[in-house]
Parts: C-alpha cells; sequence; structure tokens
C-alpha cells in the first residue's frame, strides 16, 4: 500500500506535536475505524498477524545488509547496468518486484525494503525524514559494493531518489520519478491525516484491521484497476502488523519534512518522469532541466503495480538512450 509523500511543516525534521482537530470526511472514516476497533476486540477484526516458526516474508532469495543498526532486506537478481528500485510509503519490495521482472534480463536490480516496512521494519532512531532515508540509501549501496547506479522510485521512494541525486550525485548516473512526491502543494491523504491525528495515531500504533489496508489499496490504484485482490491486501496487511511498522508509520506521518522542492532544478543528472495523468502536485519535468515525460492514461499511484510492462519497457528505453547505455557497477 503506497500513499504520497507529507508536505512540510518547517518544524526542524522533529516529529509533529499533537493535533486534535479533524475534517468532516476524516470524522467518517475515523467512526469506521473506531467501529472496526470494536470488531477486533470481540475478535472478528483478524488484525494481527500471528508469527509461526517460518517467516513467509523471508524467501531463499531474501538477502539482508547491516546499515546504520538495521537488517535491512533486499533482493538482488539480473546482471547488466545496476538500477536500484524504491517502494513507496506502507509498502515494500513486494511493490515493485513485477517491475523487477521485467528488467532484471538487462540490468541488476535491487529493490531493498525501506526502514520502516516491510521485513526490514522500524529505525531504532526513529528518525523518517526523507534525507536520512537517502543517506541510508547511499550506505546500503556501498555495502552491498554498489558505487554507481540508476534510482527508480515510486511515490515516497521518488521522492528519496531525487533526495539522493541532490546529496550523493557522485553515485546516481540516473534517475526514474513514478508518481513521486516532495512539493509542498501535494495533498496529504486520508490515511495521513487520519494517523497524524493524536486518538487515530494511537490506535494505529496497536492494530491495522484488514479492511483499513483493503480499503486504501483500492483507494491508491486507477478507477479501471483490477490488480487489488485477496492475495495483495493479505500480504500488505501481513507486513503492516509485523513486529514495529505499524508504529513507524505513526512516527513516519508525524515526521517533518523540510522542504527542498526548491533544490529540485540543481538535480543535474539524466531524468525520467512517469506519471499517471491524475497525479496532481508534481512540477519535476518544470524543474529538471532536460528532464523526459511520460504520462501513463489510466493508471493510479500504484503504477509499478498496476502496469508494470509499461513502467518496465519505459524504463529501459530511457537507459538505453544514455550515453555509455545506462551506468556502470
Amino acid at each position: 500500500m503506497a500513499v504520497a509523500m507529507i508536505r512540510s511543516s518547517g518544524n526542524g525534521g522533529r516529529p509533529l506535536g499533537r493535533r486534535s482537530s479533524i475534517s468532516a470526511s476524516d470524522d467518517d472514516v475515523l467512526t469506521r475505524l473506531s467501529m472496526t476497533f470494536l470488531d477486533t476486540v470481540h475478535n472478528n477484526g483478524n488484525t494481527v498477524s500471528i508469527m509461526t516458526s517460518r517467516d513467509v516474508d523471508i524467501r531463499p532469495d531474501s538477502r539482508f545488509a547491516e546499515v546504520d543498526g538495521m537488517r535491512i532486506h533486499y533482493k538482488r537478481s539480473g546482471t547488466g547496468p545496476t538500477v536500484v528500485l524504491l517502494h513507496g510509503s506502507a509498502s515494500s519490495l513486494y511493490g515493485v518486484e513485477a517491475v523487477a521482472q521485467r528488467l532484471w534480463g538487462s540490468f541488476d536490480v535491487i529493490r531493498p525494503d525501506l526502514p520502516g516496512f516491510g521485513v526490514t521494519g522500524p529505525r531504532p532512531d526513529r528518525d523518517y525524514r526523507v534525507s536520512t532515508y537517502a543517506t541510508t540509501l547511499a550506505r546500503f549501496m556501498d555495502t552491498v559494493g554498489v558505487q554507481r547506479y540508476t534510482v527508480v522510485g515510486n511515490s515516497l521512494g521518488g521522492n528519496i531518489g531525487w533526495n539522493l541525486a541532490l546529496d550523493h550525485s557522485e553515485h546516481v548516473n540516473a534517475l526514474v520519478l513514478i508518481n513521486a512526491t516532495g512539493y509542498p502543494d501535494k495533498d496529504l491523504p486520508a490515511a495521513m491525516r487520519l494517523a497524524r491525528n493524536p486518538v487515530v495515531g494511537q490506535l494505529l500504533r496497536r492494530f491495522m484491521p484488514r479492511r483499513a489496508v483493503e480499503r486504501s489499496l483500492r483507494q491508491a490504484v486507477g478507477l479501471n484497476s483490477d490488480i487489488v485482490d485477496a492475495a495483495m491486501v493479505e500480504r500488505a496487511h501481513r507486513l503492516w502488523n509485523r513486529a514495529g511498522n505499524r508504529a513507524a508509520f505513526v512516527d513516519f506521518v508525524a515526521t517533518d519534512q523540510p522542504d527542498r522542492s526548491f533544490e529540485i532544478p540543481y538535480i543535474g543528472v539524466p531524468s525520467l518522469v512517469l506519471r499517471s495523468a491524475g497525479m496532481e502536485g508534481q512540477h519535476f519535468t518544470r524543474d529538471i532541466a532536460g528532464s523526459v515525460e511520460k504520462v501513463h492514461p489510466g493508471g493510479g499511484h500504484l503504477l509499478p503495480e498496476e502496469d508494470p510492462t509499461w513502467v518496465a519497457d519505459a524504463i529501459t528505453e530511457f537507459l538505453q538512450s544514455l550515453p555509455g547505455h545506462g551506468n556502470a557497477r
């Protein structure tokens, strides 16, 4: 489940103070969430994943890298120039896996579970600023032995990607932004508005209803998308309920994200912007000199899952058009 990045509130990267006001529409969602909590109390909500001796989310191709006090879970497949795929918030590497499968015939494809999500789980320092994510990612790539790479990011992953291109440009050969966030005029989704409310935030630290996960997924895809099925919901709900992940999401949305959008014109690497037609609050093509944009006519926010072939083909075409055919490992 991916939701858009929060906007800056000018609080210097510290967790925001508690907020007690919510809109009428948010109040309706809060009512449904509270009703679901009552279901859970009566053992009907199925909100807690029971971890058995076999962790189904750690597969034979799972790898781990020790970075910043965390065991970052990732997968790596294929040979060729290195491409790192970054998922969005409230998601996991599964959010970009279908794209990875279409790229690893030509590229060395690395996709981590970002801190706070998936198998990686929460940061011990609870620092979820995007600039911190970018620094951790640079250290992660150094740990796995890759010095130069293309960064492809969806939503939050795109935000991390362009921050990485600004702060660690010596490592980034090319940048692909997929419905990326980072501009202050980007609307805050209802799920994040609710998580920043003190009452709902405390509830989310304790449980995440399966029905809420399903509703959020369906709201994130395009109107004609049929990708949200029982298996997708079950996986997302299970990962939400891994130890520490619910609290990490609340900490993430409560973190002030300083507005760096004025620095975007300083990005100097070749850039491809992939955007669903309905996505607003994005000005990357305007602000990144020489960038190329492709618009998907019917996609939603989860474009790498909704149309992975379109995304993978666009990435491949873009990288093959670059001098030296992309990047070196």
